[in-house]
């Protein structure tokens, strides 16, 4: 692994560790490239603001903090600045908007949420509704179709226990969506190593089999994740099983979220 996109700061509440400790830790295990992906500030009605997400007026001094330390380390790892955001269509183009004021460089899709992101269902909780399966596909599907994402991180976040074949109907759309319009999926190794219900092997079963591209993300929220040497073999091996011949290393960060 020479690469990390999805790496967390204290900005979102719920992360520990200052930049540079990540930093540390990611030249420790030899990565070339390290991507800062906190949650994104999202502009929703009535000033309501989420606590597991970087408040709006946070974004200024992340971006700063993170341009001086990509400076400053630019002859030992490439520094990336991005963020991680859900799709919530009643409030993504303000919240474009205000993001597109500042230099981030790319955006990853992590739907934790379903509907308008003030209200609805959290994407970890069990369901055997195929309802909810259907809206998670369908707002996901309809955010990669936006073009404004780098790579779909932990899609397999959806804790559907219901029908397998049901599952397996709804993420095989999910997938060749993601391969139309030329997405990573992302193989989450925090979810790994908490044993959570992602990564989930019938997902990346499916995905192999629709030729989708594997990237593995750290999701570091503490600076000691920022390379996970064992998890990443374990990792490999498990993609290996379920067909997997390569793994995406380098993503090439283009305009995305910006209008040509």
């Amino acid at each position: 692994m020479i690469a990390n996109y999805h790496t967390h700061t204290p900005r979102c509440n719920h992360a520990d560790g200052d930049e540079r400790a990540y930093i540390e830790r990611a030249l420790e295990g030899g990565l070339r490239i390290l991507g800062f992906s906190d949650h994104s500030p999202y502009l929703f009605e009535n000033d309501f603001h989420s606590v597991i997400r970087m408040r709006p007026e946070l974004l200024g001094d992340y971006v700063e903090v993170l341009t001086g330390l990509r400076e400053e380390y630019r002859d030992r790892i490439e520094i990336r600045i991005g963020l991680e955001a859900e799709y919530f269509p009643g409030f993504f183009a303000r919240t474009m908007d205000y993001l597109r004021q500042y230099p981030i460089e790319y955006l990853l899709l992590g739907q934790h949420g379903l509907y308008n992101g003030v209200e609805g269902y959290w994407s970890g909780a069990p369901t055997a509704e195929e309802k909810l399966l259907d809206q998670y596909c369908g707002q996901t599907m309809e955010g990669l179709d936006t073009g404004c994402f780098l790579c779909f991180a932990h899609p397999d976040i959806i804790h559907y226990i219901g029908d397998p074949k049901i599952y397996d109907r709804y993420m095989r759309r999910l997938c060749r969506k993601a391969n139309e319009r030329g997405v990573p999926l992302e193989f989450n190794l925090l979810g790994f190593e908490l044993g959570k219900q992602y990564p989930n092997p019938a997902f990346w079963r499916i995905a192999a089999e629709e030729g989708c591209r594997v990237v593995l993300g750290c999701d570091a929220h503490r600076p000691e994740d920022a390379w996970l040497p064992t998890l990443e073999k374990k990792a490999t091996e498990l993609l290996a099983s379920c067909g997997f011949r390569e793994i995406t290393q380098v993503i090439e960060i283009g305009k995305h979220f910006y209008p040509s």
